[in-house]
C-alpha cells in the first residue's frame, strides 16, 4: 500500500488541470474538425513568456508526484518515463476535449510544453529522491505525523489554497446556503416543489463584531485540532499552531491584496479578527495536550458552530464586485476552482474526520 501522500496529491492536481482546461464547460458543440488536428498545426502566431512559462510549470507538479508515487510505492524503475507519459497523455486528452470548447483552443505547443514541464518535475522528483533529500523528509514525516496521515495532510496542504479566494468573513469557508438556496429555486421553478422551499421573512444581516470574532477564531481552530489529530507529539503541536496561524494570517493578506490592491492588503484585519486570532493561538496552544480522538470530536463541533455562523452572513455588494473583477483577471480558467475549494473545504475536512473517528488509529497517545 502506497504510504506517501503524494498520490492523493496527484489526484488533486489532475483534478485542477481538468477544471483549469475545461472551464468554463459549456457551448460544448462540434466545430467540425478532427480533435487531434492540433497535432499537424502550425505553431500560434500570438504567444507570449508567461504563457509558455505557464505551460511548463503547471504540469511540473504533476510530474512530480507522479514520480514521487511510483518512487514510493507503485514502480521504482522508470518512473520518470511513466510519469512523463501519463502526463502527457492527460494534456493531450485535455487539448483534445477543447476542439469541441469554441472559447478555447487546441495547441501542439502547449501539448509539447505540458509535456515538457511533466518530464522536468519527474526528474526533479527522482534527483531529490537519489541524493536522499526526499528520506530526509520521510523521516520527517515519520517523527511528526502518525503513518495515516496522507489525507489530513492533503486538507492541510488545500487548506491555504482555498483562502486565496476572497471571502466574505476572514477565513470564511463553507459559505454555501445563500448559493445553494438559489441554485434549488433555480432547478424548482415552474415546477409544485418550488413552494416546499422555506422562504426567509427577513435577508440575511451582516454578522456584528462577536459573531464574526467568532467565525475568524473557529477558522483558524478547525485546522488546528485537524492537526492534532495526525500530529502526536506535544513538540510538534506547538510548531504546528504556530504554523497554521502565521499561514491564515498570511494567505488571507495575500488574498485581499490580489482581490483589492496591495493597499488593502491588511484591511481584513480590524479588531475581531485580531482577537478571533489571538483567541485560536491561545486555546490552541493550550489544548497541545489532546488525544487524536479528542481533537477530532472537538473539531467536529466546532466545524457545527462555524458553518452555521458563516452561513448566517451575506454576501456584500461590494464582495459580489470583487468576484466579477476575479472573473475578468487573467485567471478566469481558475478562480472557480478555488471557490470550489473555498466552499468545500470545511465538508471535506468533516467527512475525513467521521471516517476516522471510530478507527483504532485514533487512540494514538500523545507523547513529548
Amino acid at each position: 500500500m502506497n504510504k506517501t501522500s503524494a498520490w492523493p496529491l496527484a489526484l488533486v492536481y489532475i483534478g485542477l488541470i481538468v477544471y483549469a482546461s475545461l472551464y468554463p464547460f459549456s457551448d460544448w458543440r462540434d466545430q467540425g474538425v478532427v480533435p487531434w488536428s492540433f497535432l499537424w498545426s502550425a505553431w500560434p502566431k500570438y504567444w507570449t513568456g508567461f504563457d509558455l512559462l505557464t505551460n511548463v510549470i503547471g504540469y511540473a507538479p504533476l510530474g512530480f508526484l507522479l514520480a514521487l508515487s511510483s518512487l514510493r510505492g507503485f514502480r521504482q524503475s522508470g518512473a520518470v518515463g511513466w510519469a512523463a507519459l501519463g502526463a502527457s497523455l492527460l494534456s493531450f486528452f485535455m487539448e483534445t476535449l477543447q476542439a469541441y470548447l469554441p472559447a478555447r483552443v487546441s495547441s501542439n505547443i502547449d501539448w509539447g510544453l505540458n509535456t515538457l514541464g511533466a518530464w522536468a518535475g519527474a526528474a526533479l522528483a527522482s534527483i531529490l529522491e537519489k541524493s536522499g533529500v526526499l528520506d530526509h523528509w520521510s523521516r520527517f514525516r515519520r517523527r511528526w505525523f502518525v503513518p495515516q496521515a496522507h489525507g489530513a495532510l492533503v486538507l492541510l496542504a488545500l487548506w491555504p489554497l482555498a483562502l486565496l479566494f476572497p471571502a466574505a468573513v476572514p477565513l470564511g469557508l463553507g459559505q454555501i446556503l445563500e448559493r445553494l438556496e438559489m441554485s434549488l429555486a433555480g432547478l424548482l421553478i415552474n415546477t409544485p416543489f418550488l413552494e416546499w422551499l422555506p422562504v426567509r421573512d427577513i435577508e440575511l444581516q451582516p454578522l456584528v463584531p462577536s459573531a464574526e470574532l467568532l467565525c475568524v477564531f473557529l477558522g483558524a481552530l478547525i485546522p488546528v485540532l485537524l492537526g492534532y489529530v495526525v500530529v502526536p507529539s506535544v513538540v510538534g503541536r506547538v510548531f504546528f499552531v504556530f504554523l497554521v496561524i502565521f499561514s491564515g494570517i498570511g494567505v488571507t493578506a495575500l488574498s485581499a491584496a490580489l482581490s483589492y490592491g496591495p493597499m488593502h492588503a491588511w484591511a481584513w484585519l480590524n479588531l475581531p479578527a485580531q482577537a478571533g486570532l489571538l483567541f485560536a493561538l491561545v486555546l490552541g496552544l493550550a489544548l497541545v495536550f489532546l488525544s487524536a480522538r479528542v481533537s477530532a470530536a472537538l473539531m467536529l463541533l466546532a466545524l457545527g458552530l462555524y458553518l452555521s455562523i458563516i452561513n448566517q452572513a451575506p454576501t456584500s455588494a461590494y464582495f459580489a464586485q470583487t468576484l466579477q473583477a476575479w472573473e475578468q483577471g487573467r485567471f478566469i480558467r481558475f478562480h472557480g476552482l478555488g471557490q470550489w475549494l473555498g466552499w468545500l473545504w470545511p465538508y471535506a475536512a468533516m467527512a475525513y474526520v467521521l471516517a476516522r473517528i471510530g478507527r483504532q488509529d485514533l487512540k494514538t497517545k500523545i507523547g513529548s
